[in-house]
């Protein structure tokens, strides 16, 4: 088996991954890149892109744009793999920026000849067999895959935490579908926030809750496909005894995952309780309400969960009484040298907010953790615009094998070797940018550009 990174290797998004084996090309997510990220030449891949695609399939991880964006550009006769649920929210999603961007017909297209696949059910692709496992994202129903063929196992962990309302049995999952690996292919989107610790999702409810003593109107700014939140949120105002208020479209998010019959929307969690959230009515192009609705507000409080736009922005300003506003996303959004500046959303929070969010990957103790219970041959660092900080920081226990996009690795297969080791130097850099560097205990150092790292004598069959 082949395993070859078209990019990822140093940006955050827009990653694709590919499997071969005997002519079978398995792909692993086809996203957008996200701004500010050094633009790459369009993707010219055979098997995915162009040529043959009959030995050709892509599995989809989850439905964020970095990840997904691109897989209109796609032929159709390519069969995409992605989760029911997973699907159903990007469907609509979809369908609501389809006014304004022409590009969601086309992913529209292509999710309706989509194929699903379900947790925990083994499935094949030529000679690859793949297990998807749950895993906890700030997307819903997102996945890790264990993919095998050549008598090699990788586990491509896509985007995920353990600090969300789902991650309590990943380790018993891993456990039960995953078992030890010879690979993963990782994200490392945190690595260059090695030492933060993020809030768990339900400290953050707590933190909420808190708040909700309040008896005046929350407004909270968040991604309408971040159902934890949704749904934490709108628990947290059913306990304080307030109305909790979302416009047509955040309903219907809502109502794919609460009506669903999924695993984990069989939790209370992601179930409506004593009442619904109510929906938002228009009126032309402003929402619309009446004075029994003010009169509700005014005596009990309310949670809105906003959209920076006009339409909210009219709202907001129209409800009476005291207000409150929070940011539950990433505050590079207000940063106006970043290049993913939102300066609807910079404006709507003019004058103050709370910051209430927490990060939707994982830290890097967690990350370790997950190692050990994989006990991998060595790891391939992804979806990380720190790749040497993310080798330096996992080296020292693990080999990390690091690639640059366009490049491949060629596991050695058990059908072919018993077993083997290998000795791997790890260098920053080389000096005076030599290829090739003699250490003190005799070994030789190659530039992170060679095939390998180490000296070839070092392999061994046993």
């Amino acid at each position: 088996m082949k395993i070859t990174v078209h990019r990822g290797t140093d940006p955050i998004g827009g990653c694709v991954t590919e499997y071969e084996y005997k002519g079978w090309k398995l792909f692993v997510d086809y996203g957008e890149q996200l701004p500010g990220s050094p633009k790459s030449n369009p993707l010219e891949i055979e098997g995915l892109t162009k040529g043959d695609l009959t030995k050709s399939a892509l599995l989809i991880t989850h439905y964020h744009g970095d990840h997904i964006g691109c897989i209109g550009e796609l032929p159709k006769e390519l069969p995409l793999y992605i989760g029911k649920l997973g699907r159903d929210i990007q469907l609509a999603l979809s369908e609501h920026l389809s006014y304004v961007d022409e590009n969601q017909n086309m992913i529209i297209e292509r999710l309706n000849t989509s194929r699903e696949f379900s947790p925990g059910q083994l499935f094949s692709v030529g000679p690859f067999n793949v297990m998807p496992v749950t895993i906890d994202h700030s997307a819903f129903d997102a996945y890790a895959f264990k993919i095998e063929a050549d008598g090699v196992s990788v586990f491509h962990t896509g985007d995920f935490r353990t600090h969300g309302f789902r991650s309590k049995k990943l380790g018993k999952m891993l456990e039960q579908y995953v078992g030890r690996v010879d690979y993963v292919v990782c994200e490392g989107t945190n690595v260059s926030r090695s030492e933060t610790t993020s809030y768990s999702e339900a400290e953050l409810q707590k933190k909420f809750e808190n708040a909700l003593a309040q008896k005046i109107g929350h407004i909270v700014y968040l991604s309408s496909t971040n159902i934890d939140r949704l749904f934490s949120f709108y628990h947290a105002a059913l306990r304080a005894g307030m109305l909790f208020i979302v416009d047509a479209y955040q309903k219907q998010v809502m109502d794919i995952v609460a009506k669903s019959d999924s695993l984990w929307s069989k939790s209370k969690l992601y179930r409506y309780g004593e009442y619904e959230p109510l929906t938002l009515f228009r009126k032309g192009d402003d929402f619309t309400f009446n004075d029994k609705f003010i009169e509700t507000i005014r005596s009990k409080g309310y949670v809105l969960i906003a959209r920076a736009n006009p339409r909210f922005d009219k709202l907001i300003q129209e409800l009476p009484g005291e207000k409150i506003k929070y940011l539950s996303m990433w505050q590079g959004y207000l940063d106006e040298k970043n290049d993913a500046y939102n300066a609807a959303l910079a404006k709507a929070l003019e004058g103050g907010y709370q910051y209430l969010h927490t990060s939707g990957h994982c830290d890097m103790n967690s990350m370790n953790n997950l190692f050990r219970l994989l006990q991998p041959k060595a790891i391939i660092p992804i979806h990380t615009d720190s790749p040497d900080k993310f080798a330096e920081l996992f080296c020292e226990e693990w080999p990390v094998i690091r690639l640059h996009d366009g490049q491949s690795i060629m596991p050695i297969s058990s059908l072919t070797a018993d077993s083997c080791r290998l000795r791997m130097f790890y260098t920053k850099e080389l000096k005076d940018e030599t290829p090739c560097e003699s250490r003190e205990d005799g070994e030789e150092a190659y530039g992170l550009d060679a095939k390998h790292i180490g000296a070839q004598p070092q392999w061994n069959r046993e």
